[in-house]
């Protein structure tokens, strides 16, 4: 294996798995300008829908260890992470957009892949709401939020050096836009009056609707999510080096892929 080889490859049917629950999490997310007014899904298909996702993120995790994906090493790191990520989240949250938990979830992907970039962000959000009591309908957006960003991580192009920390850091900055970008839609068409011309109207075309939702985006959040992309782009350059050559060397003294025989 190279340094720069995925470290943790996961087999087709885990992988399987991963594209329904990131399909079910972009339409979770995008439910809006999917679901017609007057429907029965439009006032109860997004609680189902988080119920659905829940249920897929656990069964990404169980059959990811029952394909040999996850064995008990990558298992034993995920949870080393994810408790990481736990702790270090409520350092930087709520301050100004800052938020110290992108970091690690865009180098983990880097490393050790696509796969597991989801299944950690998932476990690090999860993690995180049990800690610091955040508990609650916004808990699954932001679970899948942070999976996206670790699962697009792993799939960036091949890079060395400070090209690769360069491309990492700029990837971290635009998923602080991205991910404000998909968490806004978690209570976009709840938090205003109707008659506003940013909130969202049940009936509008799509590019009326998304419209509005780009204006509401900009006009309520564009400076979090800076100060999210700025974190995400300065710890990624300050600390990216240390820590992706830290994540390589445990991936090789681990040999994740390493076959198994018996004697």
């Amino acid at each position: 294996m190279t340094d720069r080889a995925t470290a943790i490859r996961i087999a087709p049917r885990a992988g399987l798995v991963i594209a329904m629950a990131a399909f079910l999490g972009v339409v979770a997310f995008f439910w809006p300008f999917l679901v017609a007014p007057g429907k029965f899904g439009s006032n109860y298909a997004p609680p189902l829908i988080f119920g659905v996702l829940l249920v897929i993120v656990l069964c990404v995790v169980l059959s990811e260890i029952a394909e040999g994906g996850i064995n008990s090493k990558a298992l034993a790191m995920l949870g080393v992470l994810s408790a990481v990520n736990a702790a270090i989240r409520p350092l930087g949250a709520g301050t100004a957009g800052i938020e110290t938990v992108f970091f690690i979830l865009v180098l983990a992907g880097r490393v050790y892949g696509p796969g597991f970039g989801f299944t950690l962000g998932c476990t690090s959000l999860f993690a995180s709401a049990l800690i610091t009591g955040g508990v609650g309908p916004w808990m699954p957006y932001q679970m899948f939020g942070c999976a996206f960003v670790g699962m697009l991580a792993g799939l960036l192009p091949r890079a060395t050096g400070r090209r690769e920390v360069l491309m990492l850091a700029v990837y971290g900055s635009l998923s602080g836009y991205l991910f404000g970008f998909l968490l806004n839609l978690s209570f976009w068409p709840f938090s205003l009056d109707p008659n506003s011309s940013i909130a969202y109207l049940p009936g509008l075309p799509f590019t009326e609707q998304f419209h509005r939702y780009l204006a509401f985006d900009l006009a309520t959040s564009l400076g979090w999510d800076t100060g999210r992309a700025v974190t995400n782009f300065v710890c990624v350059t300050l600390a990216g080096p240390a820590v992706l050559t830290t994540f390589r060397r445990a991936a090789r003294r681990a040999r994740f892929q390493a076959p198994v025989e018996f004697r």
